[in-house]
């Protein structure tokens, strides 16, 4: 699991139609070197998977500054008006379309700039107030709110504020503040979470870039006016200020320049108005000042920029769960069965209790994760992927149980309820809509992956020789050495801590309240259980650690709810000293680390007792036909056509669709 150095693009093999051909061992090559190597800052999530429970990192909760809070509700009262008065979230959903007059609203309002500096013509919104904005708006239309989402957390504005030339910065930012729309293509029609088999390429030729290629699922694409494109640049001859090594790269390129064909724009189950298309390239020549960093760059940049890029998603999961838990009260309210209204039933009266301390959670972790950026005084990765992963999957639990709690006019259209008299309540869009948040930006299942590599990050440094087949036997006892000497001060720290004291994170024990001490108490405990439980499998399967998939993703959702616990236990005490709803977050909290705290208890349960072996043998069957015999007594309303549409590069041969907003 060590990352030997990058094979050269020029040397890989090509596939008929352009996409490299590589070997899996060469993917994980190109994964491992655009990741983030050192930690140059504390991380309070990597430190809990190590068994190290640093409360000081989030407690006392981190808070805005006086200015950045005067500007942020400033900004929310205008676009609260303008979610009331303007958006029309029916509409948008009848139509499959975000009208152009709404976006040139927003445009006028300076959403487009929200996380744009002032000296750019931005807002300068903190990460806190942008996230607040877009639950707002997401609350109003999801597809607004992902129109907004990609243009600035993964949109051009993002890299060229962390890795953007001076003279960028000024050409660029002040459209993207007011003008101008973004979009960010890295997906192709045969690429999706594996970049090294990226084909669209650029090709230097003098003072600029030839792109050739095709993106798939470019959100926003169909009406931007500027895009960050991956292409991968063949390596050629460096030159002496270091040109020429290639590698998959990112520039700005303009989304109207001869050369680009939007070839279709695509339909989705949920999101109906996101203007999402498949984008051509051809002969698209990009200056060179245009590229962003240095070549060879660009899933760094990728991975930098979604660090704080992926709260977004979470955010407008916060706003779906307080629309759930408003309608869910007011419905389950009004409902009666068999003499009393259905939350009085225990059956769904459950429900609602995991939506509200779901909810309240969900927004701790997000409110803290984003303060915790916006401070930069700490290494935020992973909690931003705990955020997005456990948001996306806890915001779509949430709109499956509301619409299990409104029965049938949970399944049934708001324009039908309307049109027979009742409340247009959207409870099956709002299920449609959230489940893509289970695939926006990283699957649950690459997250996992993702997430478990950091968090088994200091296992690896100090056994990567020991468990790499390619390392030759001296390097395998240098290994084995610093591992020993690693392991000799770390494990024994894993056997007793504050956990154990009874009186533990007293502050969070007060008359009257619910006590979160024993929450925080099982939350230092577990945290050393689960770090001696990935020890012994990194024992166990040493190099095939990487091989069990549901291992690690188990591990990795122990260790976000231990997160999602920390969180609400300390914004249930923040809002106590502030005197906002005190005893009601304390009860909030309780109960969802009590919920949390059985979710927990199974995945341990679930770590070395499952099918895991047993599917792999199944799936073998499955892939080798073993049981077609069960597909039998079916008619496959299928179309035809390959599962996976050619992106040979070349003209394109379809209407361009695209249509910027002016």
């Amino acid at each position: 699991m060590s990352a030997p150095s990058v094979p050269s693009e020029a040397s890989v093999p090509q596939e008929p139609h352009g996409t490299p051909k590589v070997t899996e061992r060469e993917a994980r090559q190109v994964a491992e070197a655009a990741r983030e190597q050192g930690w140059r800052r504390p991380s309070f999530a990597k430190e809990l998977f190590l068994g190290r429970f640093r409360l000081d990192l989030i407690h006392p909760h981190p808070l805005p500054a006086p200015d950045d809070v005067r500007r942020g509700e400033e900004f929310l009262a205008k676009l609260r008006a303008f979610c009331e008065t303007e958006i029309d979230g029916a509409l948008i959903e009848r139509e499959a379309r975000i009208p152009d007059e709404v976006v040139r609203g927003l445009k006028e309002l300076g959403a487009l700039g929200m996380k744009i500096d002032t000296g750019h013509g931005g807002l300068g919104l903190t990460q806190v107030y942008y996230n607040r904005a877009l639950a707002l708006v997401g609350s109003a239309s999801p597809a607004v709110g992902a129109l907004l989402s990609a243009h600035q957390s993964i949109g051009v504005p993002q890299p060229l504020k962390l890795f953007g030339t001076r003279e960028q910065k000024d050409a660029f930012l002040p459209r993207l503040a007011r003008t101008d729309i973004s979009a960010f293509l890295l997906t192709e029609p045969d690429v999706g979470s594996d970049p090294a088999r990226l084909a669209t390429t650029a090709v230097r030729d003098g003072d600029a870039y030839v792109l050739d290629g095709v993106k798939l699922w470019t959100t926003n694409g169909v009406v931007a006016d500027l895009l960050v494109v991956m292409a991968r640049v063949p390596a050629y001859q460096a030159d002496t200020q270091g040109e020429g090594r290639g590698g998959i790269t990112a520039f700005v390129v303009e989304a109207g320049s001869p050369g680009i064909t939007v070839e279709n724009r695509n339909a989705f189950m949920g999101l109906r108005g996101l203007e999402n298309g498949v984008t051509r390239f051809h002969r698209v020549r990009v200056p060179v000042a245009n590229r962003i960093g240095p070549e060879g760059a660009g899933l760094k940049i990728a991975l930098t920029t979604l660090n704080t890029g992926r709260l977004s998603l979470p955010a407008m999961c916060v706003g779906a769960g307080k629309w759930c838990l408003k309608t869910a009260r007011e419905w389950s309210a009004a409902r009666e069965q068999w003499g009393k209204p259905v939350a009085r039933h225990e059956a769904v009266g459950a429900k609602i209790s995991f939506i509200a301390a779901t909810t309240f959670a969900l927004e701790a972790v997000v409110e803290l994760a984003s303060q915790m950026a916006d401070e930069d005084r700490t290494d935020i990765r992973i909690e931003a992927a705990l955020a997005k992963l456990y948001g996306s999957e806890m915001g779509w639990l949430m709109a499956d149980e509301l619409v299990q709690i409104r029965g049938g006019r949970g399944f049934e259209t708001a324009d039908s309820l309307a049109a027979r008299g009742e409340r247009a309540v959207p409870a099956e869009q709002m299920l449609r809509d959230m489940r893509i948040n289970r695939i926006f930006e990283g699957s649950t299942e690459i997250m996992h992956l993702l997430i478990a590599r950091e968090a088994v990050d200091a296992h690896l440094a100090v056994a990567g020789d020991i468990i790499d087949p390619e390392a030759s036997p001296r390097d395998k006892a240098k290994a084995g050495a610093r591992a020993g000497a690693f392991y000799a001060r770390w494990l024994p720290k894993l056997v007793a801590g504050p956990g154990q004291l009874p009186g533990a994170y007293g502050a969070f024990h007060h008359p009257g309240h619910p006590d979160l001490s024993a929450r925080l108490r099982y939350v230092e405990r577990t945290s050393r259980r689960l770090a001696r439980s990935t020890f012994y499998a990194m024992s166990r399967w040493q190099g095939r650690m990487e091989t069990k998939q549901g291992f690690l993703g188990r591990v990795v959702d122990i260790g976000a709810e231990l997160f999602a616990m920390s969180a609400a236990c300390v914004r249930a005490e923040l809002l106590r000293s502030r005197g906002e709803h005190g005893r009601e977050a304390y009860q909030l909290a309780d109960a969802f680390c009590r919920q949390a705290r059985i979710r927990v208890e199974e995945l341990f349960d679930r770590l070395w007792s499952n099918t895991d072996e047993l599917d792999r043998r199944v799936v073998g069957g499955v892939l080798a036909g073993r049981y077609a015999w069960l597909e039998e007594g079916i008619a496959d309303p299928s179309g035809e056509g390959p599962w996976i549409a050619d992106a040979t590069p070349g003209p394109s041969r379809r209407e361009n669709v695209h249509r910027p907003i002016r």
